[in-house]
């Protein structure tokens, strides 16, 4: 359900792939480096020819009772749950049960602008309908079930952002309607549909519409880091529906992508509707460029767990990774195990940082403004770790890595204090941004 970023652009060449030539020794070390210094729990999977060629698991799948994940642990994918979704909807459209066009006043006419929203606004996020989860009491009530008209008179209150197919942005209010229409038209629930249309057909043996959390069932609890893993509440899975309610793993997500771009899930009309893009969205999917290799899919959030997952068409390519607990940023993670895939170079990171005393972060507190961004960062102390907390976002913790220098792994920020120049330079995906402390 949170809004990820998307695999990152390397400036570099790629060759033709050659599974004979995967390192998977050094991918192996890659991760071993990422769980021994508490950055990464979680599984990855890769395939080439619809072969899985690389799967590893790491962390724990329960802290508490050090439980180790597998190939079969499952986790709650978040928003590749859209990918899904969306080609049920295109299946839908296929069997001549909804029109693409059709506006959603037939569904749900109490909707700002419903008489001017199409199907196809919803897939592509062009609907203008507030996304839910950016709500500030959001987070109050995630955990609790609700109805469907509850969720209506939620998203109905949240209103409208713009004009529809003025734009896009990114909202999971768009595919909580998408299931509603979905459970309308062929009058079942959204996870007897799922099943019914591509589960059984695809094969999928560890992909389901998720419940509550069952270990039992090798499934994954989900954490956040602060000096240690930290169990994260819940998500109640009546609320995301096809935004984000299925639970699965990374070799589910390869042979479902296998299936799904191969022709085996939707007709290839439908496939080029999914995927032509309009403002860097297509239908439950984004472009993840890779070099000069474009590869389609979505990435995932909900709770502790991050998720991705991309197919490119060219080279037959897939690559998929589910985590209950990200200390570091997924980007990096993608790059690396696509590095790993289409021999390029990549580094085995290093962590090092050094231990300070609280007294030595007092230099470094304070309000910090930007005439670069409007932005403005707050930096305060939790004991001995520095916090820093941006305009409208929560607060997050930086470790030290040098004199002067913080990072926070899972966002990819390194911020670098000047004191004696009431200074502070923010680095984040190659861009610099400097502050003033006020």
């Amino acid at each position: 359900m949170k809004k990820l970023i998307i695999l990152g652009v390397l400036t570099l060449c790629t060759g033709n792939i050659f599974s004979q030539t995967f390192n998977k020794e050094k991918l192996d070390d890659y991760f071993q480096a990422l769980e021994k210094n508490d950055k990464f729990m979680g599984s990855v999977a890769i395939s080439e020819n619809g072969k899985i060629i690389y799967t590893k698991s790491i962390g724990y799948s329960d802290v508490e009772t050090k439980a180790k994940p597998n190939e079969t642990t499952k986790y709650r994918i978040g928003s590749i749950s859209k990918s899904f979704t969306s080609a049920l909807i295109l299946k839908a459209m296929e069997e001549n049960k909804l029109s693409l066009d059709t506006k959603i006043d037939k569904y749900f006419p109490s909707i700002k602008n419903a008489n001017k929203i199409s199907i196809s606004n919803l897939l592509n996020h062009r609907s203008g309908i507030h996304n839910f989860t950016n709500s500030e009491d959001y987070l109050k009530w995630n955990t609790q079930k609700k109805s469907e008209k509850e969720l209506l008179e939620i998203i109905e209150k949240g209103g409208s952002d713009f004009a529809p197919d003025s734009k896009a942005d990114y909202s999971n209010s768009n595919y909580v309607l998408l299931s509603f229409i979905l459970e309308k038209v062929y009058k079942k629930p959204y996870s007897e549909i799922l099943t019914e249309k591509i589960i059984k057909p695809v094969g999928l043996k560890n992909t389901y519409y998720g419940g509550k959390i069952n270990l039992k069932n090798n499934e994954a609890n989900s954490y956040h880091f602060e000096n240690e893993w930290i169990k994260e509440p819940e998500t109640d899975m009546s609320i995301p529906i096809g935004a984000g309610a299925i639970v699965s793993t990374p070799s589910d997500l390869l042979q479902f992508a296998d299936a799904l771009f191969g022709g085996k899930i939707i007709s290839e009309k439908s496939l080029i509707l999914m995927e032509t893009l309009k403002d860097n969205y297509g239908y439950g999917i984004f472009q993840m460029p890779f070099g000069t290799k474009k590869a389609f899919g979505h990435t995932g959030g909900i709770d502790g767990f991050t998720s991705n997952y991309g197919y490119f068409p060219a080279e037959k390519v897939s690559f998929a990774f589910t985590s209950n607990g990200s200390n570091y940023t997924n980007n990096n993670i993608a790059i690396a195990v696509l590095s790993a895939v289409f021999n390029q170079p990549y580094e085995i990171p290093t962590f090092k940082n050094i231990d300070l005393k609280t007294e030595d972060l007092d230099q470094y507190l304070g309000n910090y403004s930007s005439k670069d961004i409007p932005l403005k960062v707050t930096v305060t102390k939790s004991d001995k770790t520095l916090m820093a907390q941006a305009t409208g976002q929560s607060a997050f913790p930086l470790e030290a890595t040098d004199k002067n220098i913080f990072k926070f792994d899972q966002a990819g920020i390194v911020l670098e204090f000047k004191p004696s120049e009431k200074k502070m330079i923010l680095n984040q995906g190659a861009k610099i941004y400097n502050f003033d402390k006020e």
